[in-house]
């Protein structure tokens, strides 16, 4: 069972119940978590994925924070292209963390303890104003970095930095994203197709299976 909630400053909080070893599936949408597994204690960092991230799951439940494309490096102190595809424990990016983590376990809500945790890091450290321009620009990449005064190469670097991606992967990854979230809620995979931008239902579909390893329909089944 996976459910998740708003919360102000983040992209939502979530967490995951699970009654039995199951296999998971995580592809990528850009953003960032730090989660914490109520039954081993661990607290741990999920870095921007370029494929989909499978790995088993055990019984128990998971409590996240996520932050949205570009913002969670702030909060963890390390360029976004250094936790690319990775899995990290928190303490090696925060250090010693016994006391968030006797918080957590004594915590009703450890979600609530997570984001209280990642914002006040976010408040010492904001992200650039640049994540916000890098995301919403649909255009070419040349034009991109012209308008923000700056070389295609350095544009590149900054946008490792804050997404762990070049502007092309990310707006190809941020583009994926919305396209699962139409088809979750039901939209004909040709009109997903057709209002995320993509040339047509089989462009969609090599997408799709480029980046999750599986078809849309066996992805988004419950």
């Amino acid at each position: 069972m996976y459910a998740e909630r708003p919360f102000p400053g983040l992209a939502c909080v979530w967490r995951r119940t699970t009654s039995s070893t199951a296999v998971g599936r995580v592809v990528p949408d850009g953003c960032t978590d730090i989660i914490y597994a109520a039954g081993t204690g661990e607290v741990f960092v999920a870095g921007p994925d370029t494929v989909a991230h499978v790995t088993s799951v055990r019984p128990g439940t998971l409590f996240g924070v996520r932050f949205g494309p570009g913002v969670g490096p702030s909060a963890f102190g390390v360029p976004a292209v250094e936790l690319r595809d990775q899995r990290v424990a928190l303490s090696e990016l925060w250090g010693p963390s016994a006391r968030l983590e006797d918080d957590l376990a004594a915590a009703s809500d450890p979600c609530a303890v997570l984001a209280a945790a990642a914002l006040a890091r976010l408040r010492e450290t904001p992200p650039s104003p640049l994540v916000g321009a890098i995301t919403s620009f649909s255009g070419n990449v040349g034009d991109l970095a012209r308008s923000l005064g700056m070389s295609t190469r350095h544009l590149h670097r900054r946008s490792l930095a804050a997404f762990g991606y070049g502007p092309k992967v990310l707006h190809r990854v941020l583009r994926f994203d919305r396209a699962v979230k139409l088809a979750r809620d039901g939209v004909p995979f040709a009109d997903v197709a057709h209002r995320t931008g993509y040339a047509d239902q089989a462009h969609l579909s090599r997408e799709v299976r480029e980046l999750a390893g599986v078809p849309l329909g066996q992805l988004i089944r419950p």
